[in-house]
């Protein structure tokens, strides 16, 4: 089994789908046994959450244009 460190590590990379299937079986099962990191998850949660509905201001053009040219360079 995975330690708390690695699955806490990898927590925004699960809640956000990116890690591989065999990963994720590791941190699931990590999850089913340990309370401290179910902890860790329900805060990274409900964080995502505030941060989606806080509701900012909408990004400024210029930004708005060189972040999704800096993503299209990712892909």
């Amino acid at each position: 089994m995975i330690s708390c460190a690695e699955a806490v590590r990898q927590l925004w990379e699960y809640l956000d789908a990116t890690v591989d299937p065999a990963r994720r079986a590791e941190i699931d099962d990590h999850l089913s046994l340990c309370a401290r990191c179910c902890g860790e998850l329900e805060f990274a949660v409900e964080m995502r959450r505030l941060l989606a509905d806080s509701g900012g201001p909408e990004l400024p053009e210029d930004v708005r244009g060189r972040l999704n040219r800096k993503l299209k360079e990712l892909e």
